[in-house]
């Protein structure tokens, strides 16, 4: 009797295959992610390790997460539902925390509440 190894796939041939073990498929999975209305009262419509949002002022929201991300060294990707509006991102150095969120309409620098935000994070 053989026996298998995890992470291992055994063919119809016998041969075998090694798959990625857990921890590098998990680097290749979103950290967090969030849906939320930025306008009056701030409201998550989904999420997966965000605990909330913290509406900073018009136009600035701080995204707060579950479970804090390792170290500052993450990637935030933002959109949003307008095509005039800018939503960007900062996160400053090694806050594990949250990460801020801007909103502005495009080619201006004032900012203003979007009905529609949405960020994803990546990290090792």
């Amino acid at each position: 009797m053989s026996t298998i190894k995890a992470n291992t796939l055994l063919h119809s041939d016998g041969s075998t295959t090694t798959q990625p073990s857990i921890p590098a498929l998990d680097k290749r999975m979103a950290k967090a992610w969030v849906n939320f209305d930025g306008t009056g009262t701030v409201a998550i419509r989904g999420s997966y390790n965000v605990s909330s949002i913290t509406d900073v002022s018009t136009g600035h929201y701080t995204v707060n997460f579950t479970t804090n991300m390792t170290d500052g060294n993450y990637m935030v990707a933002t959109s949003n539902r307008w095509d005039d509006r800018f939503i960007g991102t900062y996160h400053g150095y090694n806050i594990t925390t949250s990460f801020k969120i801007n909103s502005s309409t495009n080619g201006s620098t004032t900012p203003t509440d979007a009905d529609t935000v949405q960020a994803v994070v990546f990290a090792s």
